[in-house]
């Protein structure tokens, strides 16, 4: 119903800067917010960022906070994650989610209904 394409990961080094977009095409209407999540082999796929599409709240984890930037643009139906001063430990597989939700904020990975496939985030030490 919805469809999520990632683009903009690959490999910085370390205080290095990425901006990572994803754009949602089909039932758009039916989103309530857009979250960022990332994943490394063998863990947990973890929170980063959401943003509400209607009223822009946003919500970061503890561990991007101040160096990661959430943003949209509603006439693109895209969001953005703007990601500076990169560490190591930044290094993961990134995806855009959107849920149906009303309620906001919303930070478990179970609570989002689409998912894109992914990019790829290297931070070299």
């Amino acid at each position: 119903q919805v469809q999520l394409v990632e683009s903009g990961g690959g490999l910085v080094q370390t205080g290095g800067t990425l901006r990572l977009s994803c754009a949602a095409s089909g039932r758009t209407f039916s989103i309530w917010s857009m979250g960022w999540f990332r994943q490394t082999p063998g863990k947990e796929r973890d929170f980063v960022g959401t943003i509400s599409w209607r009223t822009n709240n946003i919500w970061y984890s503890d561990s991007v906070k101040a160096r990661f930037t959430i943003s949209k643009d509603n006439a693109k139906n895209t969001v953005y994650l703007q990601m500076n001063s990169l560490k190591p430990e930044d290094t993961a597989v990134y995806y855009c989610a959107a849920t149906r939700s009303m309620i906001l904020g919303l930070t478990k990975a179970d609570s989002y209904d689409y998912w894109g496939q992914g990019t790829q985030v290297t931070v070299s030490s």
